[in-house]
């Protein structure tokens, strides 16, 4: 039995693109002394649909950018801290795994953990302020008493009939509603307020405007629409106008980061000379929207991805590597941002980013890392089964009856697709290996899919073995 050390290599670049527990019962803390503002520095409001004002998802603004906090970790005690921060008594209740939407931007907080006697969310523990591996999808959200702090001053809630947000838009058939099939990708723009669902007043609207609503909705590009066709059809409708004055430049990743008006509650005259706004987006790979455009997909030659996702647990998510002189490599994540982070999300057939990964939050590269050790389970004789830690880095093989010679050497991870995975095809490690009856050597190692299919080719000069020597 001999040790051999195994390896891989992780990359910097890393994204998200877009495609998708119970309480711990505790007293009602003591409210403390009068409040007069929140934390120093911070400001703390309630966000989502659909929601009253005393709850919603915890929204922190820091250093002039607002952000989330995920549910990993988070408890009562927590929510008493914030509810607090927020001007109201105590929390009746909290709520995990974005039940009032996604929310955009950083996630500030992550495994927050309070007492509940905590005047100030900055002294409870957490990872560290923007030090998160959640998504939006792990926002949490606060139910708190509807009772308001004596002379809380600035209770930092913003209401939405104040302050309203785009937060959901979605793509409503003109005709034929409920019959069309999924997804759908042309019809009327609409956002969802807090009175419900209403149309985008289509007066300087632009083909700008349409690439960003198209990738908010997972599509990569736009297409131009029969606008004859609809303002004829608008005029034989009712619409309820909730937005005008939409301006984007193309590169937003969400419709609330371009330029726009709400209508007030007392405007009259609603897009005067307009009509409802109209979009038409090109589905992606993943997306056809019928069989006969998959098969017309399919049936288009198609070269070699030069762009690729790996370590993701869901399609449209992963590692960024980009395929240079037949060899695969990573992205640096200096610089990495939302819009970079669009730009690649689009050329793989996806809308826009919904966020954009740094800190090789996928798995991180520059040097190998393994420990070795003997822990006296791990087989060291013919015909014993070993026991591996997930912490053990270095594995034995049995080459008792292995003769002298050169060797590939290949090591597989969940061979038996046991375990779900959005990608297979980096769960195979190989390497030259050769042997001379007392030492081996193993060099250029490499996973499954490191190269291009050509290089991979070449590589594989003995294909089709049935043993692993090199004759």
């Amino acid at each position: 039995m001999r040790p051999v050390s195994v390896w891989q290599w992780s990359p910097w670049g890393l994204l998200l693109c877009l495609l998708c527990s119970s309480c711990l019962g505790s007293p009602s803390p003591s409210t403390g002394p009068e409040k007069k503002a929140g934390s120093q520095g911070l400001r703390f409001r309630l966000a989502g649909f659909p929601r009253k004002p005393y709850e919603g998802r915890v929204e922190i603004q820091r250093a002039g950018e607002w952000g989330t906090i995920c549910d990993d970790d988070f408890t009562l005690q927590a929510a008493h801290v914030l509810c607090r921060e927020l001007g109201f008594t105590e929390a009746t209740g909290w709520t995990h795994s974005a039940k009032y939407g996604p929310g955009t931007g950083r996630i500030w907080l992550d495994n927050l953990s309070c007492s509940g006697t905590e005047q100030r969310v900055t002294e409870c523990a957490s990872r560290g302020w923007g030090n998160s591996d959640c998504t939006h999808d792990e926002d949490a959200g606060v139910i708190c008493k509807d009772q308001r702090l004596p002379g809380f001053s600035d209770s930092n809630v913003i209401e939405v009939e104040h302050h309203l947000q785009v937060e959901e838009v979605r793509i409503r058939p003109a005709v034929g509603w409920g019959r069309r099939p999924l997804p759908v990708t042309e019809g009327l723009v609409e956002v969802r307020l807090p009175d419900g669902w209403s149309q985008v007043c289509d007066k300087g609207w632009s083909a700008h405007n349409s690439h960003v609503v198209c990738g908010m909705l997972g599509f990569p590009s736009e297409k131009r629409v029969n606008a004859a066709f609809y303002r004829l059809l608008a005029q034989r409708q009712q619409h309820s106008f909730g937005l005008h004055g939409v301006a984007c430049v193309g590169t937003e990743a969400h419709l609330s980061l371009c330029s726009l008006e709400f209508y007030r509650a007392n405007d009259t005259a609603r897009c005067p000379g307009g009509a409802p706004a109209v979009v038409s987006c090109v589905p992606g790979p993943l997306y056809a929207a019928s069989s006969g455009q998959k098969k017309q997909q399919q049936s288009k030659p198609q070269g070699e991805a030069r762009v690729r996702l790996k370590g993701g647990a869901h399609p449209g998510e992963g590692r960024v590597e980009v395929l240079k002189a037949s060899t695969w490599g990573t992205v640096c994540d200096r610089k990495w941002d939302l819009h970079a982070a669009s730009v690649v999300c689009r050329e793989l057939g996806f809308g826009s980013a919904r966020e954009a990964l740094s800190g090789a939050r996928m798995g991180q590269d520059v040097s190998k890392r393994y420990e070795c050790a003997n822990f006296g389970e791990q087989g060291i004789t013919v015909g014993c089964w070993d026991l591996y830690r997930h912490d053990i880095d270095c594995q034995w093989i049995d080459i008792t009856d292995v003769k002298p010679g050169n060797y590939i050497l290949q090591v597989v991870i969940n061979p038996n697709f046991e375990v779900a995975e959005s990608d297979f095809t980096n769960n195979a490690m190989k390497c030259n290996c050769k042997y001379d009856g007392h030492r081996i050597w193993v060099h250029n190692c490499h996973i499954g899919d490191a190269f291009s299919e050509e290089a991979n080719r070449r590589f594989e000069r003995y294909p089709g073995q049935t043993s692993n020597q090199i004759i």
